[in-house]
């Protein structure tokens, strides 16, 4: 009886230690499962994160070159007043004033420091914006009035202000009398 007793506990033992040991393979390759996807999520992570770095470093190098490129923009709008005090300075003095010899060194140094700005201005990337007989394009020209004339609708027939560009913006719009049909 004995016997017998020991063979059915030994049966009973091992039945009782066979499923354990399938359950335990069973959680941990649940474990490993569950571990291999948190690794998968944080390595998505890392991803997104060195790719935002990544996107930050370029807008940081963009904003880097465009204060770099347009941090004059304020001085030059303000130094643009000084360039037309210049122009009208010159325009101001009749021609028979400007063949006198005392007043011809006066404009020729007025000139001068016309030619002076205007190089500055080019060393700078301030360009003049184009008018006369150009198409209105309100992105460069500000139409004061319009005048009867003989040219096409729309076309730029007076100056009353050189408009002036750094690089590819626009500093100050020219302002300028449009042809309308007469």
């Amino acid at each position: 009886m004995n016997d017998e007793r020991d063979i059915v506990e030994d049966t009973e033992t091992e039945a009782e230690g066979a499923p354990p040991e399938a359950g335990a393979d069973t959680a941990d390759t649940d474990r490993l499962m569950e571990l291999e996807r948190e690794l998968e999520e944080v390595r998505q992570h890392v991803l997104y994160a060195q790719a935002e770095t990544q996107n930050v470093r370029r807008r940081l190098e963009q904003e880097k070159q465009n204060a770099s490129a347009y941090a004059a923009t304020a001085f030059a709008r303000d130094i643009l007043s000084v360039k037309d005090n210049l122009d009208r300075a010159l325009a101001a003095f009749p021609e028979e004033l400007r063949q006198d010899e005392k007043v011809k060194a006066l404009i020729a140094g007025i000139e001068a420091t016309g030619r002076e700005l205007d190089a500055v201005f080019q060393r700078h990337g301030i360009t003049r914006v184009q008018a006369l007989g150009q198409p209105l394009d309100p992105n460069r020209h500000q139409a004061m009035i319009e005048v009867p004339s003989d040219e096409e609708p729309g076309t730029v027939v007076q100056e009353m202000q050189a408009g002036y560009m750094i690089r590819d913006r626009l500093l100050r719009p020219a302002l300028v009398g449009v042809a309308k049909k007469g």
